[in-house]
């Protein structure tokens, strides 16, 4: 009979060897006749953490150190299994005991950097870090760890020679090649990032979203081989539950409300979920009611060149208005005005998620508005602390964000149909006319340009499409190189984004029989600028699954008639949902054969564009779509009515504001 240290021994060695069923099995037994065995306790929870068993796992380890308060390594493992649950303090705070007892455990500085990571607190990530670097420069975590916070605080170029460092020791590191993707993408070297995907993803398949990212990127420059085929596995990984692709990038592949939802449900899970909440039921009572809008993106960023004139324009009688700013401040003339749009202004760009969550708890908001959903400089584990009764899924990202602890989505009755309510974790708010603000002050510049400044012929019919080039897909590609075929001296403007995209949407077009000369690409230009060229051309051609927003907004300020077809999704259907509140509904079609024909009709029928422009110009002043102050006093009335309901203590409905609202 062997004496219990030696069956714990035992239990080790086949725990050591993948044989978890009899390590588990002996652990028990040791535990039966020893209750208080310590290092069993330990070993056993280590065991049920890598069964995924975290809540037992946190029970067992924890009961080990509180018998042995001295064992690091017990130390370093509840802090493991706690990050694993997201009780991300407590793992940091456990972290900080192993070290206090072993300063030179290099994987508890790792680590403890990973966590502050997710706790959105980078600098003291970066500090962790250097730590466990300075005991071991070659530890694959930390350096990870240190270039991963190097993204988060934007010190770009330092974090792709971080990622660089890792490659050095570890030229097979996926997660480098993946950080170092993600780099490249955010500066917008989108053939370099695609490159650098494409090699993590050929290395291991199952790092969370980069398949994802990798089709992105991949869209990004307009590169479709073997497109349908990635495609096909992006949505069957979806189907199947797995960590495929990410919401946002899930918009632009032709899918379904419910197949969103489903990749919106599994993201927010894994990445947001919720956490113990600051707001406990309290019924606040404020002379006004507080509403604050977080964003990282109140920069020169198209949701705040959609909502300055709706910031200004609020009763600031009946509502205190407060901006929450936690992306960089780029001391643009449109962060001027955001600013002082604003009753209170927070740039909360350094503060944590828990600091921010806290702060947000304290001044008693009543309705807390998530401006970027899982798009841009996105804060989402703040509204998944629920510091506040109500909060509102509104804008920045086109979709529903699949989380239990957003309340609302503000929509129209284009953009969310009755009877679509299903598709959508949150309740659905329809306003009348367009969900989409916009800003009837934008400027259009001073100066006009000429067609030959920007590359377009003199006569001839000008079809653009100033969407992100993303949005592009070879379907949308066929239809529009059939119009150039069908439409004699005519010319396709796009933008050119990056280098990448002319040269693969020239050879796509001579493959379709099109001359380079019929493709006409117009670099960047400051908003205003971008404005003034636009009113040369003709007809804007939207894309579909993923429409023009703010571009479509553009240009119909810019008196140049927009083409959609109708999608099936959220982010499919916001182009018609302009076209509505702007009085052009005849533009809306609902099939991409219905989208051909009727591109070519305008196109060849003068009389019949002249008509369209002439409409547009004088509904620009009279449509609802620029009417600033009646589209705030709508969303006032569904701030008042989610308000007026959580004061009753009533749970949040489904909901639309009535159309007799106005100015």
């Amino acid at each position: 009979m062997l004496d219990p240290a030696q069956r714990l021994r035992q239990a080790f060695l086949l725990h050591q060897q993948g044989r978890l069923e009899e390590a588990d099995a002996l652990y028990r037994d040791v535990l039966a006749r020893d209750p208080g065995n310590a290092e069993a306790l330990h070993l056993f929870g280590v065991l049920r953490a890598q069964r995924q068993e975290f809540p037992a796992a946190v029970d067992l380890i924890s009961r080990s150190v509180a018998l042995n308060p001295n064992n690091a390594t017990a130390h370093y493992n509840l802090g493991n299994v706690l990050r694993d649950l997201s009780r991300l303090d407590e793992a940091v705070a456990s972290y900080d005991r192993a070290l206090a007892l072993e300063p030179s455990k290099v994987e508890a500085w790792a680590n403890r950097a990973g966590t502050l990571l997710d706790l959105n607190e980078p600098e003291k990530a970066l500090t962790s870090c250097n730590c466990g670097l300075a005991i071991d420069p070659a530890h694959a975590a930390a350096l990870i760890n240190r270039a991963n916070a190097l993204r988060n605080l934007h010190r770009h170029d330092e974090a792709l020679a971080a990622y660089d460092r890792v490659l050095m020791y570890y030229p097979d590191s996926a997660d480098a090649l993946n950080g170092r993707g993600s780099i490249l993408q955010d500066q917008g070297r989108q053939q370099e990032a695609f490159v650098a995907y494409d090699k993590a993803f050929s290395l291991d398949t199952t790092i969370p979203y980069l398949e994802g990212w990798r089709l992105h990127a991949k869209m990004h420059i307009c590169d479709w081989s073997n497109f349908d085929r990635d495609i096909a596995r992006v949505l069957a990984n979806v189907d199947e539950g797995r960590l495929a692709v990410t919401p946002y990038v899930l918009l632009a592949v032709d899918s379904s409300p419910a197949r969103q939802l489903a990749a919106a449900r599994v993201f927010a899970k894994d990445k947001f979920p919720p956490k113990a909440p600051l707001w406990r039921g309290e019924r606040y009572h404020h002379e006004k009611i507080r509403v604050a809008y977080v964003s990282g993106e109140f920069r020169e960023q198209a949701t705040s060149y959609l909502t300055a004139d709706l910031f200004e324009t609020h009763d600031k009688g009946r509502f205190e208005i407060h901006g929450i700013a936690t992306g960089h401040n780029d001391k643009s003339p449109m962060r001027k005005r955001i600013e002082a749009a604003f009753d209170v202004f927070l740039d909360a760009a350094t503060l944590s998620d828990s600091a921010l969550s806290g702060l947000i708890r304290e001044r008693e908001i009543d309705i807390l508005v998530n401006l970027n959903g899982y798009f841009g400089v996105e804060r989402t584990n703040v509204f998944a602390c629920r510091p506040a009764p109500i909060q509102v899924n509104y804008l920045g990202y086109p979709g529903t964000m699949g989380s239990p602890y957003m309340d609302y989505i503000v929509a129209d009755e284009t953009i969310i149909p009755a009877g679509e309510e299903n598709h959508y974790s949150e309740r659905v708010i329809r306003l009348p006319g367009c969900y989409q603000p916009n800003d009837r002050r934008r400027s259009i510049g001073a100066r006009s340009f000429t067609r030959a400044e920007c590359g377009l012929p003199e006569g001839g019919f000008v079809f653009c499409c100033f969407n992100n080039n993303f949005k592009i897909t070879p379907d949308m590609f066929d239809i529009w190189c059939r119009l150039l075929s069908g439409n004699k001296g005519s010319v396709l403007w796009l933008l050119e984004v990056n280098d990448a995209v002319r040269r693969n949407l020239i050879n796509e077009a001579g493959r379709r029989g099109i001359r380079p000369d019929r493709i006409v690409f117009a670099l960047l230009l400051p908003l205003d600028q971008h404005l003034s060229r636009v009113r040369l051309a003709d007809l804007f051609l939207d894309t579909v699954p993923h429409n023009a927003h703010t571009t479509a907004s553009d240009a119909l300020w810019c008196g140049v008639p927009v083409l959609t077809c109708l999608g099936s999704t959220f982010a499919g259907r916001v182009a018609a949902s302009l076209l509505n509140a702007v009085g052009l509904a005849e533009l809306i079609t609902i099939s991409r054969e219905h989208y051909e024909t009727l591109a070519h009709k305008i196109a060849t029928d003068a009389t019949r564009h002249a008509a369209l422009k002439a409409r547009l110009a004088e509904n620009r002043t009279k449509a609802p779509l620029f009417d600033t102050t009646r589209y705030a006093r709508s969303l006032e009335a569904a701030y008042r009515t989610m308000w007026e309901r959580q004061q009753r203590s009533e749970a949040p409905v489904n909901f639309a504001v009535e159309r007799s609202l106005g100015s």
